[in-house]
C-alpha cells in the first residue's frame, strides 16, 4: 500500500516505471546470427516508432560543447545531423571533391546518405543487412539524389575490391560476431588514397565489477549484440587487416560529446506525444520497452564502462 501523502503524479511515474521494467523483463533480443538481427531492424522499421520520435537517424547527437565538461543543449534531430557534419570534418571526407564514392555500411533508412550524398555531392551506396530499413531508404531518398540503396552483410560485402573513395560506418560494429572480417571487409573495398570513417560504441578495457557485468549483460542481450569491441581492440583490428597496407588508424572518443542523446532519445516521447500516440497502444508498450536499456546505455556511458569511439584513416597509394 503507498502512503496517501504520496502525490498522484509520483504513484503514476512509478506505475509506468513497473510496466516498462515488466514489458523490459519479459522480452530479450539474444544475438543468435545475422538474422536475428535483420528481423529486430525489421521490427524497428515497420513499426515506425523511432522513425517518428527521431526522425531519419537511429544514431546518436553530437552536442558541442559550451565550457569545459558540458555540451550545448540543442535540437535532438538537430544533434543528429551535427554528428554527420562533424564525423566528415574529423575524418577529412570534407576535402574529397564531388562524385566521389561513398559506402555506408550499416546505412539504417538512408539518413546519413541522405546528407552525405546532398551536402557534399557524394555518390552514396548505403547497406543494411535489414530488408526493411532498405525498402524504408528507398522510399524517403528524393528522385535525382545520388543515392542507392541494398540489403547486404557487412561481414561479406558483395561489392569489388577498392571500389569506394571513402567508407562510413557508424554504429554498425557492436552487432558483428567477427570483428576483424569487419575490419577487414571496410578496408577491402576502400581504394588506395581513400578515406575510412567509423563511430562505434564500446566497451571499456579491463575487469568489471558485478553490478557492471550485470549492466553489460544486458546491453548485449536486448539489442542483439553479439560483443562489443573496445576501442583499442577496433583499432588494432583495422591495423592488422590485410586490405590496411600499414595504415595509421587514428582514434578518437567522443563519450561526453554524444551522451545528452539517450535522455533526449526518451525526452522525445515527451516533447512529440503525438509520434507515439498516433501509432496506437502497441507504439506506447514499445517505447516503454525500450526505456530500461536506454537508460542503461546512458549509465554506462556516463560511467565509462561504455565509450564511444572514433576512428579515422587514409589508406596509402
Amino acid at each position: 500500500m503507498l502512503p496517501p501523502s504520496w502525490p498522484l503524479a509520483t504513484i503514476l511515474g512509478a506505475g509506468i516505471l513497473a510496466l516498462a521494467a515488466g514489458l523490459w523483463l519479459r522480452q530479450r533480443r539474444r544475438y543468435e546470427s545475422a538474422a536475428s538481427v535483420a528481423a529486430a531492424y525489421d521490427r524497428w522499421t515497420t513499426d515506425r516508432l523511432l522513425e517518428r520520435l527521431w526522425g531519419d537517424h537511429i544514431h546518436l547527437g553530437y552536442y558541442q560543447k559550451s565550457a569545459p565538461g558540458h555540451h550545448q543543449r540543442q535540437d535532438f534531430r538537430a544533434a543528429k545531423a551535427a554528428f554527420v557534419h562533424e564525423l566528415v570534418r574529423w575524418s577529412a571526407l570534407d576535402q574529397l571533391p564531388p562524385g566521389s564514392t561513398l559506402l555506408d555500411v550499416g546505412c539504417g533508412i538512408g539518413g546519413s546518405a541522405r546528407i552525405l550524398a546532398r551536402d557534399y555531392g557524394f555518390k552514396v551506396v548505403g547497406i543494411s543487412i535489414s530488408p526493411a530499413q532498405i525498402e524504408r531508404a528507398r522510399s524517403l531518398t528524393p528522385a535525382g539524389l545520388s543515392c542507392r540503396f541494398a540489403v547486404m552483410d557487412a561481414l561479406a560485402l558483395e561489392l569489388p575490391d577498392a571500389s569506394f573513395d571513402a567508407v562510413w560506418s557508424v554504429e554498425a560494429c557492436p552487432h558483428m560476431p567477427d570483428k576483424q572480417r569487419y575490419a577487414d571487409e571496410l578496408l577491402r573495398v576502400l581504394k588506395p588514397g581513400g578515406l575510412l570513417a567509423v563511430a562505434d560504441w564500446n566497451r571499456r578495457d579491463g575487469p568489471m565489477g558485478r553490478v557492471e557485468r550485470w549492466v553489460m549483460r544486458q546491453l548485449l542481450e536486448q539489442w542483439a549484440h553479439p560483443e562489443f569491441a573496445t576501442i583499442g581492440g577496433l583499432q588494432q583490428h583495422l591495423q592488422q587487416s590485410p586490405h590496411a597496407a600499414a595504415m595509421a588508424i587514428e582514434t578518437g572518443d567522443w563519450s561526453q560529446a554524444t551522451l545528452p542523446s539517450w535522455i533526449d532519445s526518451i525526452a522525445e516521447g515527451v516533447r512529440r506525444p503525438g509520434a507515439i500516440l498516433g501509432l496506437g497502444p502497441k507504439a506506447v508498450l514499445q517505447g516503454l520497452r525500450e526505456t530500461p536499456t536506454i537508460l542503461l546505455m546512458h549509465w554506462a556511458f556516463a560511467t565509462g564502462l561504455m565509450q564511444f569511439g572514433v576512428f579515422r584513416s587514409s589508406k596509402p597509394t
